[in-house]
């Protein structure tokens, strides 16, 4: 009997920590988007100098090749798409900006 009260309590742990793993995916993420200065320009719902991270989150929903496009956006910096103000380029690793832009892309 205890084996199965321990299996059970196993598999509840597993699906409480499968839920919240995209929750502390999404923390880590906006952490360092802040950390990084991202928050300088943009912010999740609201433009600033920047579009906001949920209307480019909506602009390149369904895009295949957005996460690619986007993370060496933020490397190199951009000019054009949301208005004339250049967003310049970034000093982060290519991993840090894709884990960026797929937070943005999740909002």
């Amino acid at each position: 009997m205890k084996s199965r009260q321990w299996i059970a309590a196993a598999g509840v742990a597993a699906f409480a920590a499968a839920l919240c793993a995209p929750a502390l995916a999404d923390e880590a993420g906006e952490k360092m988007l802040k950390d990084k200065g991202c928050t300088a320009c943009h912010a999740n719902d609201k433009k600033l100098v920047g579009p906001a991270y949920k209307e480019v989150a909506k602009k390149y929903k369904g895009d295949a090749g957005a996460a690619a496009k986007l993370a060496e956006k933020v490397i190199k910096g951009g000019q054009g798409v949301w208005g004339p103000v250049p967003m310049p380029p970034n000093k982060v690793s290519d991993d840090e900006s894709k884990k960026m832009v797929a937070t943005i892309l999740a909002m």
